[in-house]
Formats: structure tokens, sequence, C-alpha cells
């Protein structure tokens, strides 16, 4: 499955739109990243904990969306963009979206 953040795939010719197809993940984070991360945030510097947390979340939501488009019968996703947010202040909410297409 390819896919870009363009509009278009180039050495491609995109021969069917299947239409959106999205991917969301919503992963909580604990009490151990988030006395960690207060830390970090007291002393400076990055937080391993959250930054992993959030690449596991980013990679889920491109798998999901991934299967979501292989289902409706595509091999490529375009104008892939991808969101991220938090909710309560302990949850991380990632969304993927695109358009998928075969080629």
């Amino acid at each position: 499955m390819l896919l870009s953040t363009t509009e278009n795939l180039d050495g491609y010719t995109i021969k069917e739109y299947k239409g959106l197809v999205f991917g969301e993940v919503i992963n909580g984070a604990n009490f151990v990243k988030d006395f960690s991360a207060s830390i970090t945030n007291f002393i400076g510097g990055r937080s391993g904990a959250y930054e992993s947390e959030i690449i596991n979340a980013r990679t889920n939501a491109l798998n999901e969306m991934t299967i979501r488009a292989q289902n409706m019968g595509a091999n490529a996703i375009i104008g892939v963009r991808v969101d991220a947010e938090t909710i309560a202040n302990s949850m991380i909410m990632v969304t993927a979206s695109g358009t998928a297409v075969v080629i």
C-alpha cells in the first residue's frame, strides 16, 4: 500500500477513486508517564514517554486507515494527513485521513 501526502503519485496513474478513508486511535497516558512528563516540563527537555506514545498512536492510526482502504479495494492512499490532540489532559487522539485510490 502506497501512502502519500500529495494528491498524486509520480509515475502512477490513478485508475479509480474509492473515497475518503480514516484511522483513529485514542491512547490513554498513565500516572507514571504523567509524572515523568511533569518533571521534564519543570526541568526542561523532551518527554520520551509521551514521544513514544504519540509515535505508537500515529503508527496505529495509519495502519488502521490502510486496512480500511484495502477493504475498499484500494492499493494506495493519497492526500494523507495526520492530526493529533489531547483529550482531558490524559489521552492522546491521533486521526489519519486520506483518499483511497486504485493505481
